[in-house]
């Protein structure tokens, strides 16, 4: 195909903030990660958070839990505190030659920063002992009064940056759950942006025992909803969403159950890496082409980079 340097694709809603007189080729892009969470197994629901329209970055949208990786993310005690995945094993599946658990480990952080949910197993051995690990016996149950008052004052010092998340996990014994986070689509912020973000996607199954709690912050409401309906309400100006949190949503309602996402997701690898394109002058929810869509060779590959590891069949 030709290129046709004239037309332009959507680079689609604006930001709040995106005013001012910056140079937008000059925007670093940071690494980021962000976690669909899934719940309701013949009624799949996923887990959407609402931005505080005072941040720069998505203000007022609606997205999923997450956020920049972090410095710490990437250090060699944050690796050993997860289970199930080693950074080699994490770098291999993205693509990159080290430092991939830090994407798993900042998924994880977010979500307890900003949702409350802590995707962590108990460990019998001491946090700081040597020796082999177990296979997860399961989430850390949150429920009980006094574990969920102790974890809600955890999560208010590590958002206050009084406390270590790392260290927290492993002062009580826990390992982060990097088995059951897959990996799933990696999305890059258009030029344009005043903040730009090369953002792996990962899923995971909502665990007992916990509930989802904004941090009335970054996020200041929460929503189970059906792929479908958020789609809907998105086109219907409800929801406002950024391509990416449409794309998945897409992909993610062509499922029946949520195991049969999860499974899924679990089974993807760079063989089924999809590459979706922007479709010229929509600004609309359709504005996303996948492979096999009949325009999807006329749609624009360079504007907007998504990909889904994510297999449908």
């Amino acid at each position: 195909m030709s290129e046709q340097p004239e037309r332009r694709a959507s680079v689609g809603a604006t930001s709040p903030g995106t005013g001012g007189d910056y140079d937008p080729a000059a925007v670093p892009v940071r690494d980021a990660a962000t976690v669909l969470i899934l719940a309701g197994d013949d009624d799949p629901h996923v887990l959407m958070l609402k931005r505080n329209a005072r941040s720069v970055f998505v203000g007022d949208m609606w997205v999923y839990p997450g956020g920049a990786v972090d410095t710490e993310d990437a250090s060699r005690i944050a690796d050993e505190t997860v289970s199930g995945l080693t950074d080699g094993e994490a770098s291999a599946r993205l693509g990159i030659a080290r430092g991939g658990i830090a994407f798993w480990v900042a998924a994880l952080r977010e979500t307890f920063e900003e949702a409350g949910i802590l995707l962590a197993h108990h460990h019998r051995h001491a946090a700081n002992a040597a020796g082999p690990r177990d296979l997860p016996p399961g989430i850390i149950d949150l429920s009980p009064p006094d574990v969920a008052q102790r974890f809600s004052r955890y999560r208010d010092e590590v958002n206050a940056g009084e406390r270590d998340f790392i260290e927290t996990v492993r002062s009580e014994g826990l390992l982060l759950d990097g088995d059951n986070v897959s990996y799933v689509g990696r999305w890059v912020t258009p030029l344009g942006s005043p903040r730009r973000y090369d953002t792996r996607f990962f899923l995971t199954a909502m665990p007992d025992g916990q509930v989802p709690l904004p941090d009335h912050d970054e996020a200041v409401e929460h929503r189970w909803v059906r792929p479908g309906d958020a789609i809907k309400s998105n086109e219907e100006g409800g929801m406002v969403m950024m391509t990416p949190t449409i794309g998945m949503l897409h992909r993610l309602a062509r499922f029946d159950t949520a195991a049969d996402a999860v499974a899924a997701a679990r089974s993807g690898t760079a063989d089924d890496d999809e590459r979706v394109r922007i479709r010229f002058d929509d600004e609309g929810p359709h504005r996303i082409a996948f492979p096999g869509d009949p325009d999807y060779l006329d749609a624009d590959g360079r504007v907007e980079t998504g990909m889904l590891r994510w297999p449908s069949r």
